[in-house]
């Protein structure tokens, strides 16, 4: 039985059935995010969520939880030029020298300690639990532990010790990555989607139509970004164009949902894996 058949029967579904999972990441990075990531969810066609925990909005979204799909954006992070955010154990390891999270990965990878991100990550997860969120999922913050083999083994470890699924690249190869991500998570029973459809460049129109108009059999996890147009998200720069674009898509556009009712998907979110993992 090849990995794929196996999810979705342990799903619940036939092997050949096209399952879509519609994620929405950076709940709780800021009021827009938070307000458009909710809204996606519940008036529009995204099926989960995952929040970063570390962000100075993530009280307030565990405020407006309410049973949702939700998992925790594993952040180690602080991208935006003028908007910061560090880490719940104040680890220096994961400390840029201007204050919070590095912004880039490669930085990151430079200094960070993997003792430091084990503890760093468990808090953020520990944290969610503790505010009162079902987490349902683990999904990394611009793949900063999914690439690198000693930050891979911290990812896993907390799947299994939370019995998690996750998110993984599937476009990029066991060959380029350096070591084998996927058969590793597979042999420590850690469940996750067949497929990931994502692009971090703003704006997911056009990427998610096409996606849908060529699924394959199996789970596909297809990633947008939803915000509410405030001053706030214009100014974190023109970055905010796509991620508004992609709440007014996702909430108010019709095409989409018909673009879903055309590709015979059935729409699930990762509390489906999670249920599954948990039962093995």
């Amino acid at each position: 039985m090849t990995e794929r058949s196996s999810l979705v029967s342990r799903l619940g579904y036939a092997d050949d059935a096209r399952l879509v999972i519609l994620s929405c990441d950076d709940l709780g990075s800021c009021h827009g995010a938070t307000v458009g990531v909710y809204q996606a969810m519940r008036e529009g066609s995204a099926t989960c969520a995952s929040i970063m925990m570390p962000a100075p909005w993530a009280h307030f979204a565990s405020e407006m939880y309410a049973g949702d799909d939700i998992g925790v954006h594993l952040t180690l992070n602080a991208e935006h030029p003028s908007y910061r955010w560090g880490p719940l154990t104040h680890a220096p390891s994961l400390l840029s020298g201007e204050g919070g999270f590095p912004r880039s990965v490669d930085d990151l990878w430079e200094h960070a300690d993997s003792t430091e991100v084990l503890r760093e990550c468990r808090a953020q997860i520990s944290r969610a639990i503790e505010w009162g969120i079902d987490v349902t999922h683990l999904a990394p913050h611009l793949t900063a532990i999914t690439l690198r083999p000693q930050f891979f083994d911290v990812y896993i470890e907390l799947a299994v010790e939370f019995q998690l699924p996750v998110r993984l690249p599937s476009t990029l190869t066991e060959a380029q990555a350096g070591f084998p991500f996927r058969k590793l998570a597979a042999e420590e029973g850690v469940l996750f989607p067949d497929h990931f459809d994502h692009d971090w460049r703003e704006g997911s129109r056009e990427r998610v139509l096409n996606s849908l108009r060529n699924l394959q059999p199996g789970v596909t996890e297809i990633h947008v970004q939803p915000c509410i147009d405030t001053p706030e998200i214009r100014a974190l720069g023109d970055v905010a164009n796509g991620w508004i674009d992609d709440y007014n898509f996702v909430v108010n556009d019709a095409s989409l949902k018909q673009a879903i009712v055309d590709s015979g998907a059935t729409m699930i979110g990762y509390r489906a894996l999670r249920d599954a993992m948990r039962a093995q």
